[in-house]
């Protein structure tokens, strides 16, 4: 298995400058593919209007027509996330508008399985709204593969991620839960080095089919069910630099632990779909206080199951 990751690594990990704007730009003319940005925002006011500045001053133009769609599904923030990012030429969409007749529930993976109903690229690339110094790097590194390579479904960022002043102490869930759980249980995703990043890219082909966890666990079951979907070899990487954005606070971590577990948990065994509870212990003046918080277990199915998407589709 070992030696599969390592020829897996060099053969579908690069960097960005790997593929040249003009290079993505003819081969995305050629192929007449559209590209779809999606940007899950929740109370992203400081942060999401200069990702959506560099997109379009950088990505959208005449001379570089790279992206045809960029959208914020804002999923219920109380700050100005819309207005600053529909006044930095985004398209808004709010997540309860999106397949109504479906109550929506809260977390990430809900945002991004709606967004597919909104939006039409033939690749979707996703983009955390929380980036700091963002670079269209972002976008070019893990959209380029797919433009080039007809043979790539999927395509993660990897970059490093400093906690503070220290260098690549970022990703503490990834390191304590993620990681060990691929190495254990799909030893052949090893040689990702940001599995659960929130900027990757794939073709819709492939993520209509897909379910979506609703919570923290997306990342981990679209990476596990892309691999058993169409393969490690239809899978990549490209690393972008450096990633900076707030981190979560440990109790946090704690909660997206637990989600992300559950994850692995259901596509090791698909068994009884219980909604376990994760209790947390914070010192307090009576003494030990218990948290308990629902753990994201609710996972929406493949869109391609949804008959408002397929009649969309069609039309």
């Amino acid at each position: 298995m070992l030696e599969e990751v390592e020829r897996w690594l060099e053969r579908r990990s690069w960097a960005v400058g790997d593929r040249p704007l003009d290079l993505l730009l003819a081969a995305k003319a050629r192929q007449g593919t559209t590209v779809s940005v999606v940007l899950p925002a929740l109370d992203e006011e400081a942060t999401v209007g200069a990702i959506v500045s560099v997109i379009r001053g950088e990505l959208m133009t005449d001379a570089v027509p790279l992206v045809d769609e960029l959208v914020v599904v804002d999923s219920g923030s109380t700050d100005r996330t819309s207005e600053v990012a529909a006044a930095a030429g985004a398209r808004v969409v709010h997540r309860d508008a999106i397949l109504p007749r479906l109550p929506a529930v809260p977390g990430k993976g809900e945002v991004l399985w709606r967004s597919l109903l909104v939006t039409s690229g033939d690749v979707v690339c996703f983009v955390d709204a929380d980036l700091r110094e963002f670079s269209a790097d972002f976008v070019t590194g893990i959209v380029g593969p797919l433009l080039t390579d007809p043979e790539l479904q999927f395509v993660k960022a990897m970059y490093d991620r400093p906690l503070g002043e220290a260098t690549g102490q970022g990703g503490r869930v990834t390191e304590l839960v993620a990681r060990p759980l691929l190495n254990l249980h799909w030893p052949q995703l090893a040689g990702f080095v940001q599995p659960l990043g929130g900027e990757y890219a794939a073709r819709r082909s492939l993520l209509e089919q897909l379910p979506f966890p609703v919570g923290y666990g997306v990342e981990l079951g679209l990476l596990v069910d892309s691999l058993h979907t169409v393969g490690l070899d239809a899978l990549a990487q490209v690393d972008v630099g450096v990633r900076l954005h707030r981190h979560q606070d440990g109790r946090a971590l704690g909660r997206m632990a637990a989600a992300i577990y559950r994850t692995a948990q259901l596509r090791l065994a698909r068994g009884h779909l219980v909604r376990p509870r994760l209790t947390q212990f914070e010192r307090g003046e009576q003494g030990f206080e218990p948290r308990t918080h629902a753990v994201d277990t609710e996972e929406r199915p493949p869109m391609v199951d949804i008959e408002e998407y397929r009649d969309r589709r069609v039309a």
